[in-house]
């Protein structure tokens, strides 16, 4: 009996010690490892992490995502900032830093309205360019950026937030000049330059009904058209309250019916008070600091540390439900205090908008995402 009770305890000895493994090697588990059969994981990038300044950010990125975008260094402004010029300085060494680690590489963005250079709009003398010369010029940029990194950025944002909330055309520069059908080419011109390479559509408060259903039938046009658009960019800049969560699955499942990708592809939650009625990620909307708009400038109370922790538990809880829509889901950012959430739409606050903080410590909720990854 004495042998037994021994081999029962060695037996129990080894149990728990394949189970403290098993939670230790859980706990230094990486998000992408306990994603990869949901979707991709991802990030921005911003200048100091791709010349490699902010090291810690880097390893952060390494461990836990699988793909990457760059925050700013691909918009015309950066990129294309005169007319005969181009500068790929950054723009090559995000892409070799995607290659080194085997991610999946987005291009962001070849068309929009914001931070575009002040020539892409005029002639040498100040006027306005025609419809055919703003086209070309347009060729010539989506041409000129994708051809260089055919095959190696996997996709492309193509054309930016070029739907209003209201659901009709955003009156930009490109629409007034060229109409609707810049769209139509900026889509043609990417895919000539890499026929390889995803397209897609990208907006910002792409659940709000009206505004979906313009979406949805904007890329059900183009697709009829025969012209090639994998997926629709859900950018996710939210708040904690909204959207209601019923609303926004209602849009994934809206644009998964295309056929398309769905990725939800600038994400993050602020936490701070929205100093007007309209919601909105429009960067040319600017407010006034006040103290009432910037309540926690050193520190969240743990009230709303909890609501952060469950919010975003809930969403990638939806996001993990439709995982077969889902293609990618990345963060704007990979810790706070690199977020555009501390300027915009009010400069100077302190928001606690992404995943890990200002100390490059991963935020509870992280673990509560792997957790749920391995949920049966």
């Amino acid at each position: 009996m004495r042998m037994i009770s021994d081999f029962v305890r060695i037996i129990a000895v080894l149990v728990l010690l394949f189970t403290v493994s098993c939670s230790k090697s859980q706990n230094q588990e990486g998000l992408k490892d306990a994603l990869k059969d949901k979707f991709y994981i991802g990030a921005a990038l911003n200048e100091d992490q791709i010349k490699g300044k902010d090291t810690m950010a880097l390893q952060i990125a390494i461990r836990h995502f699988n793909s990457i975008v760059a925050e700013n260094c691909m918009k015309m402004e950066n990129i294309h900032p005169t007319k005969d010029s181009f500068n790929f300085t950054l723009s090559d060494a995000f892409v070799r830093f995607g290659e080194q680690h085997q991610m999946k590489i987005i291009g962001h963005c070849l068309v929009w309205h914001s931070q575009v250079p002040a020539w892409i709009f005029v002639d040498d003398k100040g006027n306005e360019v025609t419809r055919d010369e703003l086209i070309s010029r347009m060729k010539n940029h989506i041409t000129t950026i994708v051809s260089r990194y055919k095959g190696r950025v996997h996709g492309w944002d193509v054309v930016n937030e070029a739907i209003d909330d209201n659901g009709m055309y955003r009156q930009t520069k490109w629409y007034k000049i060229i109409g609707p059908e810049y769209i139509e080419l900026a889509f043609k011109f990417a895919h000539e330059a890499d026929p390889g390479a995803e397209l897609y559509y990208n907006d910002y408060n792409e659940w709000q009904p009206v505004k979906r259903e313009a979406i949805y039938n904007l890329v059900k046009g183009l697709k009829e058209k025969g012209i090639r658009v994998d997926g629709i960019g859900m950018q996710g800049h939210i708040s904690l309250d909204s959207p209601d969560l019923g609303t926004y699955e209602e849009a994934i499942v809206r644009y998964a019916s295309l056929g398309v990708k769905v990725m939800i592809t600038e994400l993050d939650m602020s936490l701070l008070p929205w100093p007007t009625e309209r919601l909105t990620a429009d960067v040319s909307y600017k407010a006034e600091m006040m103290a009432k708009y910037n309540p926690y400038p050193n520190g969240l109370p743990d009230s709303v540390n909890a609501a952060f922790t469950k919010r975003y538990a809930d969403l990638f809880r939806l996001f993990i439900r439709h995982a077969d829509k889902i293609d990618r889901v990345t963060l704007w950012g990979i810790y706070d205090a690199q977020s555009w959430r501390n300027y915009w739409p009010i400069m100077g606050r302190t928001d606690y908008p992404l995943l890990f903080d200002r100390q490059y410590q991963a935020k509870p909720v992280v673990q509560e995402i792997i957790k749920m990854a391995h949920e049966k």
